[in-house]
């Protein structure tokens, strides 16, 4: 008969072990959510009865003030909503945590057990009571340089947090703030370039395309549109009207463009290049998909612009397909990723034509080889073109 292996006992999980796994072993995972999802189903291991957390970070970009992550018992990833500028100025941050918080406050604790009349009247904390839950505490997070997000806990216990829950979580905060810093700082170097360079781009940026002269040869569909009459708009219109004119063109151009797989390069005060990648299916239908929804887009802002008293908005589109070099260009210490050749100089040329010939989108007949067998197109001639030696047959699209 064998003899039982020794019985070694498992030591307790501690919330000390969550501040070592936290600051130690979270270097692979990229993403805040997932580490904030396994941080609370960690504190319940080792004792602390969270039931509900959230995560409230505040970042740079163009659309959002930030981002809240929700964590509730049983989740294994933790809900992710975007949180809108405007939020500020509705009845669901006026006098909530997150108001607190934002005000100054150093910490916000709510007994959930005690009559409603009798603590905070804000919605969420009905809501809190309405699913069980006892106690509530927040706390700023701080990031370097002052800036301030904040972490919520909430449990479900008779009582609800003890001295020793509350120590606990507290003890784990510096070492979330240093997490989250990182990962929020990765996020937004992201978001920053996304935003300026665009999704691809930022890709090559973040992977090591730093140096100048680095990139490669793309094959791809380009497009260049600008608008017309803009100096004379510049000219003779308030400044914010001239600025809330361009943001409006420049959705209803680039949006459809984003949409249909395209990427936008760059805007030059009132032109905007985009080029459609050919290792894309169907990159040249794509481009037209999108110039047609552009042109539908453009229909209705000079509508909404001619309730205003505003003058209709005009634009040519230049379109071309070739190959291109894809990378960095400029002085020792500016560079700008963008693409240069022959081939997006055609598109520039054509783009020029728009206004000569009255026709709003030309294309050439390399690029209409792709196209012409599922799209309506009007042969316009051939014509020579500033820096090509032989003539080029144009097409005219009105879809």
């Amino acid at each position: 008969m064998k003899t039982p292996p020794d019985i070694v006992p498992v030591a307790a999980y501690s919330a000390s072990d969550v501040v070592h796994w936290l600051t130690n072993d979270t270097r692979d995972e990229r993403f805040i959510d997932n580490i904030f999802a396994e941080l609370c189903n960690r504190l319940q291991r080792a004792g602390i009865p969270v039931k509900r957390a959230s995560l409230h970070i505040l970042i740079h970009h163009p659309q959002w003030l930030g981002a809240r992550m929700m964590w509730s018992d049983g989740m294994r990833q933790a809900e992710i909503a975007r949180v809108d500028y405007d939020v500020r100025e509705r009845s669901e941050f006026i006098g909530s945590p997150a108001n607190e918080i934002h005000d100054g406050a150093a910490e916000i604790r709510e007994n959930l057990e005690r009559d409603a009349a009798q603590g905070r009247t804000h919605a969420v904390y009905g809501e809190m009571r309405a699913k069980g839950l006892t106690d509530y505490v927040a706390w700023p997070l701080y990031h370097t340089l002052g800036k301030r997000h904040f972490v919520t806990f909430a449990t479900d216990r008779p009582g609800g947090f003890d001295a020793a829950h509350i120590a606990g979580l507290l003890n784990l905060l510096p070492s979330l703030a240093l997490v989250s810093e990182i990962r929020v700082k990765n996020r937004l170097a992201r978001t920053l370039l996304e935003t300026y360079v665009g999704s691809h781009a930022s890709e090559l940026i973040l992977a090591g395309a730093t140096r100048r002269g680095s990139g490669t040869t793309v094959r791809a569909a380009i497009m260049i549109c600008d608008l017309r009459d803009f100096t004379k708009i510049s000219d003779n219109w308030p400044r914010d009207d001239v600025i809330d004119l361009l943001n409006g063109y420049f959705d209803a151009m680039s949006e459809p463009v984003e949409r249909h797989g395209g990427e936008i390069l760059k805007f030059i005060g009132d032109g905007m290049l985009a080029i459609f990648p050919l290792s894309q299916p169907q990159a040249c239908a794509n481009l037209l998909h999108a110039v047609a929804e552009a042109r539908q887009a453009m229909i209705a802002l000079n509508q909404k612009n001619g309730e205003t008293g505003r003058a209709p908005l005009n634009y040519g589109i230049g379109i071309h397909v070739g190959d291109v070099m894809y990378g960095n260009i400029g002085s020792r210490s500016r560079l700008d990723f963008t693409v240069i050749g022959p081939a997006v100089n055609m598109a520039s040329r054509l783009e020029a034509f728009t206004k000569q010939l009255g026709k709003t989108v030309l294309l050439s007949r390399a690029f209409a080889d792709f196209v012409k067998s599922d799209f309506d197109l009007e042969r316009v001639g051939e014509y020579p073109v500033r820096g090509f030696n032989e003539p080029i047959e144009l097409f005219a699209y009105h879809g």
